[in-house]
C-alpha cells in the first residue's frame, strides 16, 4: 500500500471519528436528560422530549465546534473534563430533588458551601442512590477507556467545523420553531423563560440543560419582559358596581375623602400614587404605580382588631403539616387547632428554596422570586409590613430565634432587618448542637428574654421537623421513638410524627410559662410551616393521610394555627395559603396596613380568595385550575368558564411580577413617600 492510499484511509478513519465524537457527545446528554427524569419521575411529555433532545444537541455541538480548535491530551483532557462536569451537574441536581423535591439554582449553588452543614444526609441521599450516580458516569468511564485504546491523534478540519455550525442552526431553528408555535401561554417555553416558572416544569418542558442555561443567563443579564398592568377602565370592567366602589377609592384615597385621611372602610392607608407617578420618568416604576392604585383593597370586618394590643408570637415551623395534629400524639397542637381558628382549606405551596422561600412568605405576605435567596435580598431593603418592624414601630419588645446555625441562609442579616433582635446558635441561643435541635430547649432558652416585658412580640423558626425521618439519622426522631413505636405506620411516617412531638412539647411548655404570668389570654399564637413534609417518601405521606395524596393540590395541604386563650373556635372553610398569614394577622391586631401592597389577602375578608402555587395552578372559592394538565373543575355550574380562568391567570402573572419587583426595587421606600408627603 502506497503513502496516499494510506494517508486516504487515515483521512476517512478520522472524519468517521470526528462525527462519531459529535454524536456521542449528543447522546450523552439525551441519556443524562433520560436517566435525571426517570429517577426524579419528573414527568416525558412529547414537546419536552424535543426540547430537551435540541437543547442536549446543540450544546454538544458547541462544545464539539470549541473542542475541535485543541490538540492531543489537551483535547482529550477537555472533553473527559466536560463529561465529569455534565456528570456531576446532573447527579447533584439528582440529590438536590430527592431531598428537595426541586431543583437548585445557579444563585443556590453559588452559596453551596452553606450545604456542607448537611454533609451527612447528602451522603446517605448519595449511598441511597449510588446505582443513578454511578450510571451518569457510564459516558465518562466509555470515553476515558477509549482514550488508552485509540492512538490515532485526530486532526479537525473546517469541514468538521462548518457541518458543526450548520447543524447548530438547523436544531436553534428548530428550537425556535417550537418556541414560536406554542406562543406565550402559561408555562410554554417563552412564559418559562420570561417569568422563571417552577425549575420542575422547566425540566420537564425543556430539560435540565436549557433550564439551567436560561437560569444562568438570567442570573448575568436579568430578564424584565414581564405583562404591564391592566389599565383601569379594563380593570373594572367585570366588577359589580361595590366593587367599582372600592377600587376607584383604593385609586386616589384623598381626592374621594378630603383631608381626611382616616379610611375606617379599608385596611389602606393614604398613598397619593398620582404624586408619585408625577415625581418619577421610570416607567416600570409607573407602572408599579398604576398597578398597586388599582388593586382592590379589602374591607375591614368582624374580626379586625379583635386581638388589638395582645402579644404575638409567630411561628414557621419545620415540616408542619395537619398531619401531625393528633390529640393523643400531640396534644398541644390538637388543643389550639381545635380552641383556635380551625383553617380546613389551608395550603402551603412549596417554592423554589424550600425552608427559606417559605418563611418569607409566612413572614411578608410576597411571592419569593425565582433564582435568588428573597429573604436575603429582602436585607436591603424597608420591610415595613414584616411584623417585627410593625410592631416594634409601636414599642413592642421583638425577638427572633431559631435553633441552629445562626448564619444558615444569612439569617443573621436578614432578620435584623425585619425588626428584630436575632439569635441562633452561635449568637446567644446556645441550644445543644445535635441534629437536628431541640425545639422544646429553644423555647425553654427564649421565653425569658421577652415574656415579662409587654407588649412584646417572637418569632421562631423551629428545625426538630427536619429530615431525615430515620431514627438512626434523626436525634429528635430517635429521642421521642418511644411515643411512637406503636403505630403501624412505616418507619419514615413514625420518625416524623416523633420530630412534630417535639414542637408539640416546645408549645406545651410555652402555654405554661404564659399561663403562669397571666397572659395566655392576652397573647396571640400563629403557627405555620415552611413547606410540605418532602423529607417523606410519597407511601409514607400516603399512610399518614390514609388514601393516595393527590400531587398537584392536596400535596400542599398543610395546617395553620391561630391561638389564643379563651378565644371562641372558629373553623374558617375559606381557601387560604401561607401568603395570607401576614394580612390575616394585621386584620386580626387592628394594625394599620395597605392590602394593596401585599400579595396576600386577610383571611376574613371578602375578596375572592386566591390560592396560589409555583406552577401556577391556583384555587379560589369557585373552583381549582392544574396548569399541567390546563383543566379548570369548576365548584357549582358557571359560565364564561374560560374567560374566568383566563383573568386569574394574568392577575396571577401580574402578582409573581410585582411581588419580585417590590424586592427589586425596594418598593416600600418609595411607595411609603407617598404617604409621608400626605401628612
Amino acid at each position: 500500500m502506497d503513502i496516499n492510499q494510506k494517508n486516504k484511509r487515515i483521512r476517512a478513519h478520522l472524519n468517521f471519528e470526528g462525527i462519531t465524537l459529535m454524536i456521542f457527545l449528543s447522546i450523552t446528554l439525551i441519556y443524562m436528560e433520560t436517566i435525571l427524569k426517570l429517577k426524579t419521575e419528573v414527568m416525558f411529555s412529547g414537546i419536552g422530549i424535543f426540547y430537551s433532545t435540541t437543547a442536549s444537541i446543540a450544546i454538544s455541538l458547541v462544545f464539539y465546534f470549541v473542542c475541535s480548535f485543541l490538540n492531543g491530551i489537551i483535547r482529550k483532557i477537555f472533553i473527559g473534563f466536560f463529561l465529569f462536569f455534565m456528570a456531576f451537574i446532573f447527579g447533584s441536581q439528582l440529590i438536590y430533588h430527592d431531598i428537595f423535591k426541586t431543583f437548585y439554582t445557579v444563585y443556590s449553588a453559588g452559596k453551596a458551601s452553606q450545604v456542607l452543614i448537611f454533609m451527612e444526609d447528602i451522603l446517605y441521599t448519595i449511598g441511597v442512590n449510588r446505582l443513578w450516580v454511578l450510571s451518569l458516569m457510564i459516558p465518562f468511564g466509555i470515553f476515558g477507556v477509549s482514550c488508552f485504546k485509540t492512538k490515532v491523534i485526530y486532526r479537525y478540519n473546517w469541514s468538521h467545523r462548518v457541518l458543526s455550525l450548520v447543524l447548530l442552526l438547523v436544531i436553534f431553528g428548530m428550537f425556535s420553531l417550537g418556541v414560536s408555535v406554542e406562543g406565550k401561554e402559561m408555562l410554554s417555553p417563552y412564559d418559562i423563560f420570561v417569568h422563571s416558572s417552577h425549575p420542575v416544569i422547566s425540566v420537564n418542558k425543556l430539560g435540565l440543560v436549557t433550564t439551567m442555561s436560561f437560569d444562568l443567563q438570567r442570573a448575568l443579564i436579568g430578564t424584565d419582559a414581564y405583562p404591564e398592568p391592566i389599565p383601569l377602565e379594563t380593570a373594572l370592567s367585570g366588577l359589580n358596581k361595590n366593587s367599582q366602589k372600592k377600587a376607584f377609592i383604593s385609586q386616589n384615597p384623598r381626592e374621594q375623602l378630603g383631608v381626611n385621611n382616616n379610611l375606617p372602610e379599608f385596611n389602606i392607608i393614604p398613598i397619593d400614587f398620582q404624586s408619585l407617578i408625577s415625581d418619577t420618568a421610570d416607567q416600570s416604576l409607573i407602572n408599579m404605580h398604576l398597578y398597586f392604585s388599582q388593586v382592590q383593597p379589602t374591607e375591614k370586618n368582624d374580626h379586625t382588631g379583635i386581638f388589638e394590643g395582645y402579644n404575638l408570637i409567630l411561628i414557621t415551623a419545620e415540616a408542619f403539616s395537619h398531619y401531625a395534629i393528633d390529640e393523643t400524639l400531640t396534644p398541644t397542637l390538637y388543643k389550639m387547632a381545635n380552641e383556635g381558628f380551625n383553617f380546613t382549606n389551608f395550603y402551603n405551596p412549596i417554592w423554589d428554596v424550600s425552608t427559606l422561600d417559605g418563611e418569607y412568605v409566612a413572614t411578608t405576605g410576597l411571592i419569593p422570586k425565582s433564582g435568588i435567596w428573597s429573604m436575603y435580598y429582602s436585607s436591603y431593603n424597608e420591610m415595613p409590613y414584616a411584623m417585627g418592624n410593625m410592631l416594634g414601630s409601636i414599642g413592642y419588645k421583638t425577638m427572633a430565634y431559631h435553633n441552629h446555625h445562626y448564619t444558615y441562609y444569612d439569617r443573621h442579616v436578614s432578620h435584623p432587618n425585619l425588626g428584630y433582635t436575632y439569635k441562633g446558635l452561635g449568637n446567644g441561643l446556645e441550644v445543644t448542637p445535635t441534629w437536628p435541635a431541640s425545639d422544646l430547649e429553644m423555647m425553654e432558652l427564649s421565653v425569658d428574654d421577652y415574656i415579662g416585658e409587654e407588649p412584646f412580640h417572637a418569632y421562631y423558626m423551629t428545625v426538630s421537623g427536619h429530615l431525615r425521618y430515620t431514627f438512626a439519622g434523626n436525634y429528635i426522631a430517635l429521642k421521642n421513638r418511644e411515643e411512637v413505636e406503636h403505630l403501624t405506620y412505616s418507619e419514615g411516617g413514625r420518625a416524623y410524627l416523633a420530630t412534630q412531638i417535639e414542637l408539640d412539647r416546645a408549645l406545651g411548655y410555652l402555654l405554661e410559662k404564659l399561663d403562669e404570668k397571666g397572659l395566655a389570654d392576652k397573647t396571640l399564637i400563629v403557627v405555620s410551616a415552611d413547606h410540605y413534609p418532602y423529607g417523606l417518601d410519597k407511601k409514607d405521606l400516603d399512610e399518614l393521610a390514609g388514601h393516595e395524596v393527590e400531587k398537584n393540590f392536596e400535596l400542599y395541604k398543610s395546617g395553620l394555627i391561630i391561638y389564643t386563650k379563651g378565644m371562641k373556635p372558629e373553623m374558617v372553610e375559606r381557601p387560604v395559603s401561607s401568603l395570607d398569614i401576614i394580612p390575616t394577622v394585621m386584620n386580626l391586631m387592628g394594625l394599620e396596613y395597605d392590602s394593596r401592597l401585599l400579595i396576600g389577602v386577610d383571611a376574613f375578608s371578602e375578596k375572592e380568595p386566591l390560592v396560589i402555587f409555583l406552577n401556577k395552578s391556583f384555587i379560589t372559592d369557585k373552583g381549582r385550575y392544574n396548569s399541567i394538565s390546563d383543566q379548570f373543575s369548576p365548584e357549582t355550574n358557571m359560565e364564561n368558564v374560560e374567560k374566568y380562568v383566563e383573568k386569574i391567570k394574568q392577575e396571577i402573572d401580574r402578582k409573581f411580577y410585582y411581588s419580585a419587583r417590590i424586592l427589586d426595587m425596594d418598593y416600600y421606600s418609595i411607595a411609603l413617600k407617598g404617604l409621608k408627603d400626605n401628612k
